[in-house]
């Protein structure tokens, strides 16, 4: 499991990684340097493996084109289609379908509590959680950004996603007998 987590993470840490023969090495030692295997193995701990199989699951639709409305990979993701196709694909969670919408119906926490699995929110079109995408670690997160662009990941603290951060949320795990409804 660590070594696939490692290999799908290769994109975030391909940036900021050292040159060597062994990429997988370096991989191994940026995640452990900057805490993400831990905080992974913690989420583990305390979700079962659903935040680290969701973050994982996540990481496999890098490339997808943004779709406005767009639900699914074959056609494309729009922001709030990619968080809800995640969860519902992952740990059976099924959101709501717009991002003020999903942030409305999640644990509000505090941006410092952010744990891979959790959701931000940004204000991009002039209102509170008109984006949202899903926390990964190292203060990144994966989302569907806009049109002419693809799923990917992006650091909160770029400038453009510091100004417009509006909020961070943590998904309930679903229950036993819960039916993704809740």
């Amino acid at each position: 499991m660590l070594k696939r987590t490692l290999v799908i993470l290769c994109c975030v840490a391909s940036a900021h990684a050292a040159p060597s023969n062994n990429a997988a090495d370096d991989i191994e030692r940026y995640l452990a340097d900057r805490g993400i295997v831990a905080q992974m193995d913690q989420m583990r701990q305390t979700m079962g493996n659903g935040a680290s199989e969701l973050v994982l699951n996540a990481m496999t639709f890098l490339g997808v084109p943004y779709r406005r409305g767009g639900t699914s990979a074959d056609t494309g993701f729009d922001c709030s289609g990619f968080v809800r196709s995640m969860f519902e694909q992952t740990v059976g969670k099924v959101l709501p379908r717009r991002a003020s919408e999903q942030a409305a119906a999640t644990e509000k926490i505090d941006k410092k509590d952010l744990k891979p699995g959790d959701l931000v929110f940004f204000n991009t079109m002039r209102q509170t959680f008109s984006h949202v995408g899903i926390y990964v670690g190292d203060n990144k997160f994966i989302h569907s950004p806009k049109p002419g662009q693809q799923v990917r990941v992006d650091d909160m603290r770029q400038a453009y996603w510091d100004r417009r951060f509006s909020g961070a949320r943590r998904v309930a795990p679903p229950t036993l007998g819960d039916n993704g409804n809740n």
